[in-house]
């Protein structure tokens, strides 16, 4: 069976939204960059991984949803998605919506993770 990207999103979001760690390290491979104007340049796993940490720690409740996830070319995707969340500590509610190119190696991890929220976040 070919290598479906939009697919693939659709089970990353899934393991995000589960905030199983070990499935999301899993997905990247281990040069992975994340490209975010609310959390800035990442470059590797083990970087990228403990900004989820850091994130996940602030924003335990977070609930996300796609409304469009298709495939861009044979190893990349991109997903509009909103997401809704209340930080641990401040009580203060979080509102993002936004859309992220994400490609893929042959191996089907993720490369590089590009992501743009509509506003400031």
């Amino acid at each position: 069976m070919a290598f479906d990207p939009a697919k693939q999103i659709e089970l990353f979001h899934a393991a995000i939204n589960a905030l199983d760690f070990p499935a999301i390290e899993n997905y990247f491979a281990e040069e992975a960059t994340y490209v975010s104007n609310g959390v800035g340049d990442l470059t590797g796993r083990i970087e990228i991984m403990a900004a989820f940490r850091r994130y996940f720690d602030d924003y335990p409740d977070q609930t996300a949803e796609n409304s469009l996830v298709e495939t861009l070319t044979p190893l990349s995707g991109r997903s509009v998605w909103s997401v809704r969340a209340t930080h641990s500590k401040t009580g203060k509610p979080l509102v993002r919506e936004g859309e992220e190119t994400i490609t893929f190696n042959a191996e089907g991890r993720v490369t590089l993770v590009e992501v743009t929220d509509y506003q400031e976040f």
